[in-house]
């Protein structure tokens, strides 16, 4: 698509979050992970460990030779210059430069983002390890919200074996990360972020269903209107978005159901956007499309953060982290 990265090796995997998602970095992690706890100052040293892991997640790494580059905050060149950056962002919370230090040495998402946020990276990859909880809070704090966003939200991308359904196979599912009960407002914003990422991110035109255990009317109850007063405010704050609602999945995604069941919608049968009521239907819900389904699930990705920052559930293979890396050097590309 010839996206310009302008610096690839930190994608702040980047440097950081893909070695952390692969060698184990929490503190706080099980000690019976299989993501065993890796002390950094062995990095240099200790490759035994290292090899033997990848191997043990059959992957053939060189480290030798790999492009890939590993940095140690407690050595890092450019450390001072990210602790007195981030002393200054948070001097007016109380923080002093020594607790600035202790953090960025000691947890690794603070680090990333404070390369992201002094133009040493591109994007930051984490959750491998981290809690979204620790994932969102050092985004919100050093990185913070884009401008005009309402409302920060989580969606994935979802590849389903049936070509025919979204975009040919194709889903953006949100929110299943972040909001847990969400208003009608915040629904209304959750659906155009999502059809936001889902153009810029597929190429194709965004059609959002809102869905419901109801279809147009077809059940009465408080979560029903919910959805559906979502639905209205999002039309017309953004009329720019194929909007629907409130429908029930089979009606939003399968075209002999829609023609029975909301026959005059532009979106229902042919929706690639899904959004939920709640955060218990979203999780709930694209679990079920990826384990019984057979999809494949990239994400949660962040939605409404001024750089792309993007987490990772704790279950996820090597092959999740890598596509979450490529959708974020896409959402770099955008920038």
């Amino acid at each position: 698509m010839g996206y310009n990265f302008k610096k690839i090796a930190a994608m702040a995997i980047i440097s950081m979050a893909v070695v952390l998602s692969i060698t184990g970095c929490n503190q706080n992690a099980d000690e019976d992970s299989a993501f065993q706890i890796l002390d950094i100052e062995q990095l240099e040293t200790d490759t035994t460990d290292i090899e033997d892991r990848a191997e043990y997640y059959e992957k053939n790494v060189d480290y030798t030779s790999s492009k890939a580059t590993i940095i140690n905050p407690r050595t890092c060149e450019k450390t001072p210059e990210y602790v007195e950056g981030f002393f200054q962002l948070r001097k007016a919370k109380g923080m002093t430069r020594e607790q600035a230090l202790g953090i960025l040495t000691s947890d690794y998402m603070f680090f990333a983002c404070m390369m992201l946020k002094c133009g040493d990276g591109d994007g930051v990859v984490s959750g491998a390890c981290h809690s979204s909880a620790n994932t969102l809070r050092p985004a919100l704090q050093i990185i913070k919200s884009k401008p005009g966003t309402k409302l920060v939200s989580a969606f994935f991308v979802m590849c389903v074996p049936n070509k025919e359904l979204g975009a040919n196979g194709v889903f953006v599912m949100g929110d299943c990360g972040l909001n847990q009960n969400p208003t009608s407002a915040e629904l209304a914003d959750i659906a155009a972020s999502s059809a936001e990422s889902f153009e810029y991110l597929v190429g194709e035109k965004a059609r959002v269903a809102m869905l419901s255990h109801s279809t147009y009317g077809s059940a009465a109850h408080p979560d029903v209107d919910k959805v559906v007063e979502a639905t209205k405010i999002a039309k017309k704050e953004y009329p720019q978005f194929l909007i629907d609602g409130e429908l029930q999945t089979d009606a939003a995604v399968v075209p002999e159901v829609a023609a029975l069941k909301a026959p005059d919608s532009e979106v229902a049968g042919r929706a690639n956007v899904l959004v939920f009521p709640d955060l218990d239907a979203g999780n709930i819900g694209y679990k079920l499309v990826q384990r019984l389904g057979q999809a494949e699930a990239y994400g949660p990705l962040c939605q409404g953060i001024a750089k792309p920052i993007n987490d990772l559930s704790r279950g996820c293979s090597a092959k999740d982290i890598v596509g979450v890396v490529a959708i974020t050097a896409v959402q770099a590309g955008q920038e």
